[in-house]
């Protein structure tokens, strides 16, 4: 089954035809970027630039690329009345446009990856139009506001997983017909898991609920787990939740001495992939509350996040509470 199909079957109400038409450029723009991140140095699409986005993040050449095609694909919806992306300081406004609905979205996850061919993705978020000239508070709604949410994954193969608020689906692209085609319906998130990521360098810097955990995964069978972990570390976001869609696992990006209001951004990173997770079985939190929950401050306004297999949250949130009572 493609992925049109699909969504013919599957979208329903209010939202069927603006859904399938903000999904049908997702889906043009996402053929665009693979083909812009396969064709690489060869293109002259590597390397960084003398710019920064609005982060303070040095900009690769594919960030900008990447964001264009991102932009240019979904104007051509007519669905859509404005847009946020990590590479775009305020919201970009749709000229005479009568969206009912909003995106929000990272062109490339885990560029940093992009000059040693590691894999990276695009993450995207529909939200509800409530004005037809929106403006940036417009944007700030709650994850739990979420339509759709989804993430592209550009690695052994491209792939687009999705949920309407009805299941996750993921759908990998056929290069022979240019289609993207159901391959992994339905997916669920095991409920243990014995695999986490975490950047172990900055350890240090951690808030001692975090220690405690990642200690106890260390400790493996000679520990109160009385089981062994792996760790992994990809420094994409979207490889980090897709692997644990697949088979299970734990990631953390959490609050630090460093960073003491998180490193990942809520409207279009964490929010996406916390509403994906969640319906696949799993959890999400910040330690202190569910991901979903958080009243947006800024559009670019950055969070701790944990999210995962459910009772590995569950544990970690756990912990964090236990620290929260001794204060």
């Amino acid at each position: 089954m493609t992925m049109t199909e699909f969504l013919t079957q599957h979208l329903q109400g209010e939202h069927a035809t603006g859904l399938a038409a903000i999904l049908g450029n997702v889906e043009l723009a996402v053929k665009k970027i693979a083909t812009a991140i396969d064709e690489g140095a060869i293109a002259g699409n590597m390397g960084s630039l003398d710019s920064e986005n609005i982060q303070g993040e040095v900009q690769k050449t594919l960030d900008v690329i990447t964001n264009d095609i991102f932009v240019e694909a979904l104007l051509k919806s007519g669905c859509v009345a404005g847009m946020i992306s990590e590479e775009v300081i305020d919201p970009i406004q749709v000229a005479s446009s009568n969206g009912q609905y909003l995106l929000c979205f990272d062109p490339l996850d885990g560029s940093s990856n992009v000059n040693v061919n590691i894999s990276v993705g695009t993450i995207f978020s529909v939200l509800k139009a409530n004005n037809i000239k929106p403006e940036l508070n417009d944007f700030l709604q709650a994850g739990t506001q979420q339509i759709v949410a989804g993430y592209a994954l550009y690695g052994t193969s491209t792939m687009l997983v999705l949920t309407t608020g009805n299941g996750v689906n993921g759908f990998t692209l056929n290069k022979k017909t240019n289609q993207f085609v159901l391959t992994h319906p339905n997916m669920q998130i095991p409920q243990d898991t014995t695999e986490f990521a975490i950047n172990m360098s900055n350890y240090r810097f951690w808030q001692e609920p975090v220690q405690h955990y990642i200690d106890e995964c260390l400790q493996g069978t000679e520990g109160e787990r009385d089981k062994d972990f792996n760790m992994r570390w990809v420094a994409s976001m979207v490889a980090e939740v897709h692997r644990i869609l697949v088979r299970g696992g734990v990631f953390m990006y959490p609050s630090d001495a460093k960073s003491k209001m998180g490193k990942l951004r809520l409207m279009y990173e964490a929010n996406p992939m916390s509403f994906i997770v969640e319906q696949a079985g799993g959890g999400s939190t910040t330690g202190a509350q569910r991901v979903l929950e958080i009243n947006p401050a800024g559009i670019h306004q950055r969070i701790p996040i944990i999210l995962g297999s459910k009772n590995e949250i569950d544990r970690i949130a756990g912990y964090h509470l236990v620290k929260k009572r001794k204060r």
